[in-house]
This record gives C-alpha cells, structure tokens and sequence, in this order.
C-alpha cells in the first residue's frame, strides 16, 4: 500500500492564529489600547448593552467598534448612532472572526489612540471560542431567554470568557431561568468569571459593568 501524509488541518490553523493573535495583542499593549472580544448568540442583546456602554462613558475615553457578521450592516448603522468610530466586517460566511481579520478589521478601523476597541463577534456559541482575535478581555454575553443550562452545552465559552454579562434580566419573570444555577454552572468552569446580570434595556446592573470596564482599562492604559 502506498504511504501518505496525515495532516492535522486544525491543529496548525490554530497554532498559525494563535501566533497571531499575541502579535495583535502585543501591538496593541504597546499601543494602550484595551481589545474586547464580545460573544454571544444572535439576539443575546450585543449592540443594544454596547450602545448602553458607549453612551455611559463615551465623554470618559476614545472609544471605536468593529461589527462582525456574516451579511448586513444593520448592527454598524445602530452604533454609528452613538458617534463613536464603527466598521462592518463580512466574513464571508464564516461563523467567526480569526486573528487575522480581527487586524484587518483594526488597521481599517484606524484605531490607534483608542482606549477601548470592541469587536461584536459574529452571534455564535461554538466557534468564536475557539479562535483567539487577539483581545486582551473576552465577554459573553448570556441572555435570559436562552435558558440557564448555556453553560452545561457550551462549556468553552464559559472557559475562555473574563466576564459573563447574563443579559435581558429585566425577563427573569417571564422565563424559567434559575440565575444562582446558571452563576453556579459557569463558575463551576470558569472560577475567575466576573458576572454581571444586566437589563441594558432598563439600565439596570449596568454600573457594575462600567467599573469593572472602567478599571481594566486604566490597568491596561498603565502597563
């Protein structure tokens, strides 16, 4: 029988991202400005806590987004409302952002002297978690809608993630969502998680995000 090659495809197309994706985040740590990866489902509630967050501390620090989405620019055009620098990513049908269209996405952003720069990541629970951009925070969002057991069948998004926003709590009374067995679940995984239940609609458990968001990014504007 003739001899051939195994490749492990997957294998080496995460070990090239991961190369870089700390290229990135080492341009940007020089740069000071502070990358935020945000992740969730389609319908988790992205846009609406990220046009929340941008018109609470908008006046505070330079602020710039990169929307990400397979078509449309229906989420750029929402946060072009609040005035901050905004560009619309096509993946072309993929269902996440790898590091080197996250640096495409900076480089056309033009963003340096940004203080915080937020990727809304294509709305997935899978495979955004399994490409590092390069951000130096990750966030989920969790939204109250999609049930509490989010973190029993997606274990790795609760991993990677350095806070769980649980979203749309404002809803708590219509569904059957246990908030303590969800918090429990993700911690479960991830011990470190900082957890933030959130109604962006309602304003409500906002100014917990903020500080914790506030504060990251005077630490990183510090190293």
């Amino acid at each position: 029988m003739k001899e051939f090659q195994v490749i492990k495809l997957k294998e080496g197309i995460f070990e090239r991202n991961n190369i870089e994706a700390q290229k990135l985040r080492e341009r940007l740590r020089v740069e000071k400005t502070l990358f935020i990866n945000l992740m969730g489902s389609p319908g988790a509630g992205k846009t609406t806590l990220l046009s929340g967050t941008i018109d609470a501390i908008n006046d505070e620090m330079k602020i710039a987004v990169m929307e990400a989405d397979i078509d449309s620019d229906v989420d750029a055009a929402a946060i072009s409302k609040t005035g901050v620098d905004v560009i619309q990513l096509h993946t072309g049908g993929m269902c996440h952002l790898d590091a080197e269209m996250t640096r495409q996405g900076i480089d056309g952003l033009g963003a340096k002297g940004a203080d915080i720069v937020f990727l809304e990541n294509v709305g997935n629970l899978v495979c955004p978690a399994e490409f590092d951009t390069g951000a130096a925070k990750n966030v989920m969002l969790l939204s109250v809608p999609e049930g509490d057991d989010k973190p029993l069948k997606y274990p790795l998004m609760f991993r990677i993630s350095d806070a769980l926003i649980i979203s749309k709590t404002d809803a708590l009374p219509v569904f059957d969502f246990d908030l303590d067995a969800c918090i429990r679940r993700a911690r479960k995984l991830n011990p470190d998680i900082k957890i933030f239940p959130v109604s962006a609609k309602a304003g409500e458990g906002m100014d917990a995000w903020l500080d914790w968001l506030r504060y990251e990014a005077a630490v990183f504007s510090r190293v």
